[in-house]
């Protein structure tokens, strides 16, 4: 029996007039199409829009999107189609193992219609399965960096082939320390093949290693760099500490759905979820202390609506991506003002609204300042009807400091 190889695009094309703002006219070949509406894609997000026709043409391109906005389908449907037409295979680096794990099901979810199998190295999961996964020959291969080098020390992987790479969330893999590991696994990849870089905010850093690393790049800037989710809504609340715990109490009472709760620590959000189930609410957990197995089962039961509150440290404020997240706490602010926008980007995803809530102390005052110099705008302040009112701070943190001054002269005016 012979065998011809199929152009995808050579199929007829779907019927004029399509409606405004979908897949069709982006260049996406019939098949991928039909999957999009199997799985109920039918409105393209901006990203996606402005990303995937570039991607197909073989571009290189910087995508700046905030969190929530459909990146990982904005890469994942330009590969698969680029697969289907050449050989060779498409790597994708992201920060963490749950962010890698909800990307390889995104190509789960098309790659094989085009008998392509895809594997994800991940730390904190056996290599057993991982090298059997290689040892089949995917085409599409997502890896923390950490575990590909392991992979590739091992000779389990061979990367002179990789004609696209992906690099997701590359400001979060520079803070997270990965830079010297980018450099090396770009050090054995192929010159000749396409890159795309997708973030939410975009330092100099990861400008310096596109730069060094991209081939005439086009940016794609769908909001400026560290722009909010659209639709949602923010509320700060500064108070004394020892009131968080019983607002905290009257906020999960007020709210009925999914609600998303940072803490700063491991060992505080441990202790957050104790207490929460003493509320009588169900729980789960997720931060470093807790393996692959219990991460990812947390993740499956928030999803599931098995648990109504998942606390998180940082380590997934990119991670999580899950639809009708009512409401996102942080009842710590985040040591690094950046992961507020990624943080309360898990709420309002897919067009869906959203709130964000704040904890800040009376000490907090900078930390509040840097957040709003990066999202532009002031956070509004509120107070709680059936919290007594001494445990808020009367003013916002800025109008605190003119307060302060504008005591100090009074006092001193009075004793002159």
């Amino acid at each position: 029996m012979t065998h011809r190889s199929v152009n995808i695009d050579s199929f007829p094309q779907r019927p004029t007039n399509p409606p405004e703002q979908s897949f069709y006219g982006l260049g996406i070949a019939p098949k991928i199409l039909d999957i999009l509406e199997r799985i109920k894609f039918t409105v393209p997000t901006p990203i996606q829009l402005k990303a995937i026709p570039l991607a197909i043409q073989g571009k290189d391109i910087i995508g700046i999107a905030q969190t929530g906005t459909g990146k990982t389908h904005a890469f994942a449907i330009p590969m698969v189609q680029r697969l289907a037409q050449r050989k060779g295979m498409g790597l994708v680096l992201a920060p963490t193992r749950e962010l890698a794990i909800q990307i390889d099901e995104a190509f789960l979810g098309i790659a094989p219609a085009f008998g392509m199998r895809t594997a994800c190295l991940i730390g904190g999961a056996p290599l057993g399965p991982q090298i059997q996964a290689l040892r089949k020959n995917p085409r599409v291969v997502t890896a923390t960096p950490g575990r590909l080098l392991d992979h590739m020390a091992q000779w389990n992987i061979y990367t002179n082939d990789v004609v696209m790479l992906v690099l997701d969330e590359a400001d979060r893999m520079l803070d997270m320390g990965f830079a010297p590991q980018i450099e090396k696994i770009l050090r054995f990849l192929p010159k000749e093949r396409q890159t795309l870089l997708f973030s939410a905010t975009i330092p100099k850093e990861v400008m310096e290693i596109a730069a060094k690393h991209m081939k005439l790049p086009i940016s794609v800037e769908i909001a400026p760099s560290g722009t909010t989710v659209e639709l949602v809504t923010q509320e700060l609340f500064i108070l004394k500490k020892e009131a968080k715990p019983r607002l905290l109490g009257k906020l999960l009472k007020q709210y009925q759905g999914a609600i998303l709760l940072f803490s700063r620590t491991k060992h505080n959000a441990r202790r957050l979820a104790r207490a929460i189930r003493e509320m009588g609410y169900s729980t789960a957990e997720i931060h470093s202390n807790r393996s692959l197995v219990q991460r990812r089962e947390a993740l499956e039961g928030f999803k599931s609506g098995r648990y109504k509150v998942l606390v998180a440290t940082d380590i997934a404020a990119r991670g999580i991506d899950v639809r009708g997240i009512e409401l996102v706490i942080n009842y710590d602010l985040p040591d690094d003002a950046q992961n507020y926008v990624h943080r309360i980007g898990r709420t309002a995803r897919a067009g869906h609204k959203g709130h964000a809530i704040s904890f800040a102390t009376p000490d907090q005052r900078r930390d509040v300042r840097d957040i709003e110099k990066i999202i532009r705008t002031s956070l509004p302040v509120s107070r709680h009807p059936e919290i007594s009112q001494e445990q808020f701070i009367p003013t916002s943190p800025l109008a605190s400091d003119r307060q302060l001054k504008a005591n100090y002269r009074q006092k001193r005016h009075k004793f002159r």
